[in-house]
């Protein structure tokens, strides 16, 4: 990031405002969710979309792939797709000289956006196949290993009232996910303009990104400071979530069977660094990490069975732990 000059620096700035704002004039109405998207893929993770069918889940992950003008594949989850559907498989050719070889099909995890709708439909095992990508963006087959192009980003939708059929995805699968973002259904209003957009909506959008500028801007989240109080605060937050610790407020003791991991802290500053960006902030400030908390820790909190049953928002609960470590 020291080669960067204030002038490049100040021009990936505005090109991230342009990603977002021609997003915008597709995903009308829902500004937290692009958002959310955006501070996910600056950070250099991976998003869980979740949300009733037909809030344009798969439709923002169309656009911002068809902003940046990378590769984009989507995979539809079925509990009879296998891992070999997202790897690949070995198929048995002839080759010129009459003999046989194997040839690797490379499977849809080998592109740039990875689009895996309604995850929680495939089975444990293909799920998993998902994980060494998503954590080492690189995929093993057959002994070998492949490393994946960069960026590489997945984004994953799951619809959170349908229960038959589905697979729910383990802590493990979760934790992959720097962001759960949660597509809430739009206002009046938005469903007009949702109308009045409808036909523009076929019409291709001209790539605001290049993949290099992805990863420049990626380099330069990254870079954005962040101080000794921000850091003890995100910290703070996920000891607050753990039931066993005295900080914890006693909503958590009492609804939280286990809290998040230090990778949730980790994703609390990268999401933070991104909304810093986004809003072209010198550096991170408490009101960034606030805005983030839900997002990032909602799908890392374990609830208690009493918990579930009085259908306690982990989102509401990460909130509490935030507000505890800030007192």
């Amino acid at each position: 990031m020291t080669e960067l000059t204030e002038e490049r620096i100040s021009a990936l700035r505005s090109k991230a405002r342009e990603l977002r704002d021609a997003i915008e004039s597709r995903y009308v109405d829902q500004r937290a969710a692009t958002d959310d998207l955006l501070h996910g893929l600056l950070a250099g993770g991976h998003v869980l979309l979740e949300g009733a069918p037909g809030l344009g889940k798969t439709t923002l992950v169309r656009t911002v792939a068809s902003c940046l003008g990378l590769d984009f594949r989507r995979l539809q989850c079925t509990p009879d797709l296998m891992p070999a559907d997202v790897l690949g498989m070995r198929i048995l050719e002839e080759d010129p000289n009459g003999g046989h070889r194997f040839h690797f099909e490379r499977g849809p995890v080998f592109t740039q956006v990875l689009l895996t709708d309604e995850i929680n439909r495939a089975t444990p095992r293909t799920q998993s196949a998902l994980l060494e990508a998503m954590q080492e963006r690189q995929v093993t087959v057959f002994g070998e290993t492949l490393p994946l192009d960069r960026p590489f980003f997945v984004a994953a939708t799951q619809n959170p009232i349908e229960m038959e059929g589905t697979y729910p995805l383990p802590e493990a699968q979760l934790d992959r996910f720097l962001l759960r973002v949660d597509v809430e259904s739009p206002t009046a209003e938005g469903i007009v303009k949702i109308l009045e957009t409808e036909r523009a909506a076929s019409t291709p959008l001209d790539p605001v990104l290049s993949g290099d500028e992805v990863l420049e801007l990626q380099a330069l989240t990254a870079s954005i400071p962040a101080s000794s109080d921000i850091l003890a605060l995100a910290a703070q937050t996920i000891i607050a979530t753990h039931p066993e610790n005295e900080a914890a407020p006693e909503l958590v003791r009492r609804h939280v069977r286990f809290g998040a991991s230090p990778r949730g802290a980790q994703a609390l500053l990268g999401a933070a660094r991104a909304r810093a960006l986004l809003a072209g902030q010198l550096h991170v400030r408490e009101e960034d990490l606030e805005a983030v908390v839900q997002p990032c820790l909602r799908h890392r909190l374990m609830l208690t069975y009493e918990g579930e049953a009085a259908g306690v928002s982990t989102g509401e609960l990460a909130q509490e732990a935030y507000a505890r470590a800030q007192s």
